[in-house]
């Protein structure tokens, strides 16, 4: 690998592995909001766990939204990457399963790219 390549690497796994970091926190916040802040309101009249968790959950979404565009940039995502993501940010466990997604895109992109570098003719 050329330091060219090294350089470029560098940043797009930071950036990576910061949308990794806030989509498991949107994800696990969305998961607390829907199975045990909500159940806490309306079933038992204790709604403060909605409001804080709630206001937890609304700051890392928009973080999340925010981060996935920036790493968009940074990373050579698939077409598909970024309203995935989107799309994941809605669903309960949605962040998770993009993460997984996107990674195996990104590592497949990669071997193939190494592939078709390697086959290249030296000059």
């Amino acid at each position: 690998m050329t330091q060219e390549q090294l350089a470029q690497e560098q940043p797009a796994s930071s950036t990576l592995k910061t949308l990794t970091t806030v989509g498991y926190l949107e994800g696990t916040s969305f998961l607390l909001l829907l199975c045990i802040a909500m159940p806490l309101k309306y079933m038992m009249g204790i709604p403060e766990g909605v409001k804080y968790i709630g206001m937890a959950h609304g700051v890392l979404f928009i973080a999340y939204i925010v981060i996935l565009m920036g790493a968009a940039n940074k990373i050579k995502m698939p077409i598909w990457a970024m309203p995935a993501g989107v799309m994941g940010s809605f669903l309960p466990f949605g962040p998770f399963i993009f993460d997984h997604l996107l990674k195996k895109s990104l590592s497949k992109n990669q071997a193939a790219t190494q592939a078709a570098t390697q086959s290249l003719p030296q000059s």
